[in-house]
């Protein structure tokens, strides 16, 4: 079979958000995933290749390209593909688009935990940042809660505005803990490298999802939110070890590795107990979802294109 190319636009066609969340749940019914990642710098400029295999779904390397000198040219500062190969003779499937794949896997990877940490009568969501990150969860919080209303906060006023304009009927939050304490559901995608919610301005019954802080110095939430939570992850292999939300805490002496309840390896353990609980999910996607969500996409092209 010729190896399908999948481009960006065309590759979005018949995705639809709950059945990319189901996608990745189905995945983790399978063994567990080997994975493993390796970094290069050159200058300011950096390149990542993350890879996993998974029995009878496949084998996937996401190169992501990192260019931050791209952005005074109006470029892009991430670039990269997914190759997608077959496990049973290690063929070439599929190249999907790195930014396909990602916007997909992230959000989808919020999406899935919400269905099972968030109160089933969540009307309320706060997104903290309002980038594109912040799009594609509006987006997929929206198919699993249609009723609720959207809320943004963000550091430039001028990018709050900017989302309302790209998603409207979203208001906008002066006061970041007056927003906080009035939402259901708190979703972070930022850059943070200092808190910027505290576990004191969090309520009972709320859901935290925090997707931004991606590696070592990076925090959205204090150690209280952590410590006043029950805290999930999506996989301990790609979070305890590599992103200072989780390490930072433990490396205090907060909490320990202990204080993470479940991650999807886990789903009967993965789910919310009481109404009144708080609970935190930390999204770490890991090459294992970029896998999981690559094949779906394949599988979705495959359907449409033959």
């Amino acid at each position: 079979m010729i190896p399908a190319i999948i481009p960006r636009d065309r590759g979005e066609e018949g995705l639809e958000w709950l059945a990319v969340a189901a996608a990745i749940a189905d995945g983790h019914e399978r063994p567990r995933a080997l994975v493993a990642d390796s970094l290069l710098h050159h200058a300011d400029d950096a390149l990542l290749n993350r890879s996993a295999w998974v029995e009878g779904l496949g084998i996937a390397v996401k190169v992501a390209t990192v260019f931050p000198g791209n952005v005074a040219s109006g470029g892009e500062t991430l670039g990269g593909a997914v190759v997608l190969c077959s496990d049973k003779d290690g063929q070439l499937e599929a190249v999907l688009d790195f930014h396909l794949v990602t916007k997909w896997k992230t959000a989808g990877d919020s999406l899935l935990a919400a269905t099972r940490l968030a109160r089933k009568d969540s009307r309320k969501i706060l997104l903290v940042g309002a980038g594109a990150q912040a799009r594609n969860l509006h987006d997929a919080y929206a198919a699993a809660f249609p009723e609720a209303h959207f809320t943004v906060w963000n550091r430039s006023p001028e990018g709050a505005r900017r989302f309302v304009a790209d998603r409207p009927g979203t208001a906008i939050a002066d006061d970041l803990q007056a927003a906080v304490a009035g939402a259901d559901i708190i979703s972070c995608s930022t850059m943070a490298r200092a808190p910027l919610v505290l576990g004191e301005w969090l309520r009972p019954g709320q859901h935290l999802d925090l997707v931004g802080a991606y590696g070592p110095g990076m925090r959205e939430v204090d150690d209280a939110a952590l410590v006043r939570s029950r805290l999930f992850v999506d996989s301990r292999d790609t979070t305890v070890n590599h992103i200072g939300e989780i390490m930072d805490p433990i490396a205090s002496g907060a909490i320990t590795a202990d204080h993470i309840v479940a991650d999807y390896y886990q789903p009967a353990s993965f789910r919310r107990q009481t109404d009144d609980e708080i609970t935190v999910f930390k999204n770490g996607g890991g090459a294992h979802l970029d896998l999981m969500v690559s094949r779906h996409i394949l599988e979705v092209w495959r359907a449409r294109h033959g």
